[in-house]
């Protein structure tokens, strides 16, 4: 496997087993020591502590929660992953108060990595989109 494709199944590894099934002792495997989640609520706490707060808000801020990896571009060290995320709002999202309200977003991150281990990770998210079906 090329390390191209190396990386695109880590991405979809996180997506699938991390967030989707909140798995967080896979993070061990997948994130680089020095590795730094600059989405999470951590404000991009080196190694896996970050990745394991943000994932951590997610599933308890949003009741079955998945990710779902829809495509990937992939160059040299860095995966663009677009993937939708779906469940039902039980805790603060971008500021909403909890709804119950089940929404469907759009999501666009940025994955860059080092032999064959995450370093850097962003996420930009359709807040508008969700924000409108939280609190419409």
């Amino acid at each position: 496997m090329s390390t191209t494709e190396t990386n695109r199944a880590v991405a979809k590894r996180f997506y699938e087993e991390v967030v989707s099934q909140g798995h967080l002792d896979v993070l061990d495997e997948i994130i680089a020591e020095d590795g730094r989640d600059t989405a999470g609520p951590a404000g991009g706490a080196a190694g896996t502590s970050g990745f394991v707060q943000h994932v951590t808000w997610l599933r308890s801020a949003v009741e079955g929660v998945t990710a779902t990896v829809t495509d990937t571009v992939a160059e040299g060290d860095r995966v663009v992953v677009y993937w939708t995320i779906e469940g039902v709002q039980r805790g603060e999202v971008f500021g909403a108060p909890p709804s119950g309200r089940r929404f469907v977003g759009q999501s666009i991150s940025t994955i860059t990595f080092r032999d064959g281990r995450i370093v850097e990770y962003g996420v930009l998210p359709d807040r508008l989109g969700i924000l409108q079906q939280l609190t419409g």
